[in-house]
């Protein structure tokens, strides 16, 4: 390893060397780029994540006064990939430089790559405001492109961070959009209950009832299937509980569907703020009477 070091520091002050010194100006700079490059893979060799990632970016810019825009755009990208390990916050702005060079350029499809790698960032570092931003502008490039699968796996994230910090209409309106779509593709059709259970569950923690009972109509009228599911019957018991004001009874209907479907963290989550909600409602109650 410091053998790799040494022959990274050696082929990065060569190239400092050429930046600096005589030549014509295309030459030094294709030069100079050859040698950072050669520093670059050096220092990864040697697991120095750091000075890798100073390199590239030092490379991005021996590009950029060559005009060549795809490849500093590369260049950014792998200073981000380096210091992704070490630096998440240098990371992100290394990504953003290098979507924005591919924006110029109209490499859609990297962009779109990009932003999706910035908010898998952000949600690593539970910036859910961010992680939504960037979701969504990766989903927008995705579906300008066609690549729908992916621009649905985007919005599936901006659903769900934006439950978690109670935006739920919005969360509402992705689980129902993509439920629509999936119902005329033979190959999605069977994910259709579970975008329609994730947008009921967003509906009862809105806590409004009459609003959960007007989305199940909606979502028999949608899919007239649905309401032979399990995920139906759980809406379906979950808001007569709600309507009752009963705990026990939304307590049984959750265990019930849990105990042949695991739910998972998300709903659980969900629900239980829904059943706290209930249990504050049913305390209040007995606080009057």
């Amino acid at each position: 390893m410091g053998d790799q070091i040494a022959r990274a520091e050696e082929f990065e002050k060569k190239a400092e060397k050429k930046l600096g010194g005589w030549g014509f100006f295309g030459s030094k700079h294709e030069d100079a780029a050859d040698l950072f490059d050669k520093a670059a893979n050096a220092y990864k060799l040697a697991k120095s994540w750091d000075q890798a990632g100073a390199v590239y970016v030092k490379l991005a810019s021996c590009h950029l006064k060559l005009d060549s825009k795809h490849e500093a755009a590369n260049a950014y990208a792998d200073a981000a990939h380096c210091y992704k390990k070490t630096n998440i916050k240098e990371s992100i702005s290394c990504l953003e430089q290098s979507v924005n060079l591919f924006l110029e350029i109209g490499r859609l499809n990297m962009s779109a790559r990009y932003y999706k790698e910035i908010a898998e960032l952000h949600e690593q570092e539970q910036n859910l405001e961010q992680a939504i931003v960037y979701y969504e502008r990766a989903a927008d490039l995705f579906q300008s492109e066609d690549v729908n699968t992916t621009a649905n796996q985007c919005r599936q994230k901006i659903a769900q961070f934006a439950s978690q910090l109670e935006q739920y209409p919005k969360a509402i309106e992705i689980y129902e959009d993509i439920a629509r779509q999936s119902l005329n593709n033979n190959l999605l059709k069977y994910g259709v209950k579970g975008h329609l259970l994730n947008a009921g569950i967003c509906q009862l923690c809105k806590g409004d009832v009459v609003a959960i009972n007007n989305a199940l109509e909606r979502y028999q009228e949608l899919d007239p299937t649905f309401s032979g599911t399990r995920e139906y019957r759980l809406l379906a018991d979950l808001a007569a509980a709600i309507d009752d004001e009963d705990v026990a009874k939304f307590t049984d209907a959750v265990k019930e569907y849990d105990s042949m479907t695991q739910l998972d963290a998300w709903k659980t989550t969900l629900l239980l703020r829904v059943k706290e909600a209930l249990k504050a409602k049913e305390l209040e109650e007995d606080d009057l009477t």
